[in-house]
């Protein structure tokens, strides 16, 4: 399985990301745009995520469930709603999207006694900045 990363950019918070996420969702359809198809879009499509940046860490993900077009010739990639929080992960910033290979992709958070599914995103953003998770 193969993901993309990307920068959520003007996003200087998981709880800021997640807000544009859901005011996109409730707009209508959940994507965004770039110039070109990934040439291994048929690896991530229905099967990998985009895994979102938030100040130099991998903090999140959103599944992609398909690649089509977009106004200008430019390429729609379609987002499934709601963000899935992964364990926070220094990453570089870089332009548009890159490849991430499924064994280098931090694990997702939640689904144990720990229960930081249930935290507000803000909190889960800030614990993430200093390490604790």
């Amino acid at each position: 399985m193969l993901h993309l990363t990307k920068v959520a950019f003007g996003a200087t918070s998981l709880e800021q990301l997640d807000e544009r996420l859901q005011e996109r969702a409730a707009a209508g359809a959940l994507f965004l745009t770039t110039r070109y198809l990934p040439k291994r879009h048929a690896e991530v499509a229905g099967l990998g995520s985009l895994y979102w940046i938030v100040k130099h860490r991998l903090v999140a993900r959103s599944a992609i469930m398909s690649f089509g077009e977009a106004e200008g010739g430019r390429v729609a990639i379609h987002l499934a709603p709601g963000l899935v929080l992964v364990e926070a992960r220094p990453k570089r910033a870089h332009q548009g999207w890159r490849y991430l290979e499924a064994a280098d992709a931090p694990a997702d958070l939640g689904g144990d006694a720990s229960g930081v599914e249930a935290m507000p995103p803000e909190l889960v953003g800030r614990l993430a900045e200093l390490a604790l998770i």
